[in-house]
């Protein structure tokens, strides 16, 4: 496999995860918890630095998904404590983001860890740190994505009904004594691992955008969630390939580029989509007029 083939690869099992778990972040309005995950993991990873001192394992997922479950954890108690909702967001991910930030900057050393590399990533590094695979150099970086991409997968195909009925009308989910909660921090815990897989390719700030961005595309072409969950994925991987080869156009950061081509796809499907779309809602009551 050559150099660009795996950034594309990467970028694209990043595409995909996040385009599949940013399905069910946008039919529960919890799109913002994408964003406080993808940063209080940051303290998740300095934790399990400081414990282990090395920057390579399984230890780093562990640790990230965690607190990424905290995260969750504490949002809920302080709702259910009378906190506004998205206040509760605003508090737990700037307190535990900044705990991050600070640790690095007292405890991490010289450490290839840092503010900058964890909100950015950088994508373009990864074909480079590799290990053997049936006698094949595969990069650390996507096989971990290819790992989670499967756990994913696997996790919406088992729990398809359930994830559909408790993001649409949890009070029924409740009522007919599907575990709601179970299935709450599962679910939770998809995004901790998803948003960690694609922290050190990435950076925190695409982890937000292919989330959020590439679902929120998607729910404006289709009311039928299989189709939504298709479509998610595949701008996803879209956005990662467009993103790389206009980065290269331009040279310019290419986890960025990535970044703006999801905004790209949205603004596309915001104008054009033929169920949502702003011409055709501009377009159907002309028509009936005339």
């Amino acid at each position: 496999m050559s150099y660009e083939g795996w950034i594309l690869i990467t970028g694209a099992f990043v595409g995909m995860t996040c385009g599949i778990v940013g399905v069910y972040l946008i039919l529960r309005r919890m799109a913002m918890m994408a964003d406080a995950i993808s940063h209080t993991v940051l303290l998740g990873i300095v934790l399990a630095f400081m414990i282990t001192h090395t920057l390579e394992g399984v230890h780093m997922l562990i640790g990230a998904t965690l607190v990424g479950i905290l995260t969750t954890f504490l949002v809920q108690w302080f709702h259910s404590k009378g906190v506004q909702h998205d206040a509760s967001i605003g508090v737990v991910f700037t307190t535990l983001f900044a705990v991050g930030v600070i640790l690095i900057a007292t405890q991490v050393g010289n450490a290839h860890l840092d503010v900058k590399h964890a909100l950015m990533g950088e994508i373009a590094f990864i074909p480079w740190n590799t290990t053997e695979v049936f006698g094949i150099g595969i990069p650390v970086a996507t096989l971990m994505l290819f790992l989670v991409f499967t756990v994913v997968t696997f996790c919406v195909l088992a729990f398809y009904k359930e994830w559909k009925i408790t993001a649409f009308d949890p009070a029924l989910a409740a009522s007919i004594g599907l575990p709601v909660a179970f299935l709450h921090y599962l679910f939770m815990t998809l995004v901790s691992i998803t948003t960690v897989a694609s922290f050190d390719a990435v950076g925190a700030i695409m982890v937000v955008a292919m989330l959020i961005t590439p679902a929120a595309a998607a729910y404006l072409w289709t009311d039928r969630l299989s189709v939504m969950l298709f479509l998610s994925a595949f701008f996803g991987i879209f956005s990662a390939v467009a993103g790389y080869y206009f980065a290269v156009w331009i040279d310019s950061s290419i986890s960025g580029s990535m970044a703006l081509m999801t905004g790209a796809v949205f603004l596309f499907s915001f104008l054009l989509s033929p169920t949502h779309g702003l011409l055709s809602r501009w377009v159907r009551p002309r028509e009936a007029a005339s």
